[in-house]
């Protein structure tokens, strides 16, 4: 029984999440040739602020990306 985590921060839509689910299925099918109905998948949106990435928090890393980009609209 195939058994799937996947630890997203917030903010993908059902549509999306939707998708993961049969693409992701999908392929275990085909290349393992795992039963769909025996395949497993959870979801966990994480807040951004319990996430770390490049050694800050992601929250923290987006506002600093925006403020990059405002900069260099000033530019």
């Amino acid at each position: 029984m195939p058994y799937i985590n996947v630890q997203i921060t917030k903010g993908a839509t059902r549509a999306q999440k939707a998708q993961l689910v049969k693409e992701m299925t999908d392929t275990l099918a085909r290349v393992l040739n795992k039963r769909p109905e025996h395949t497993h998948i959870v979801i966990q949106e994480i807040e951004e602020e319990n996430w770390g990435y490049a050694g800050v928090l992601t929250d923290d890393w987006k506002a600093q990306q925006a403020s990059s980009s405002e900069d260099h609209l000033l530019d």
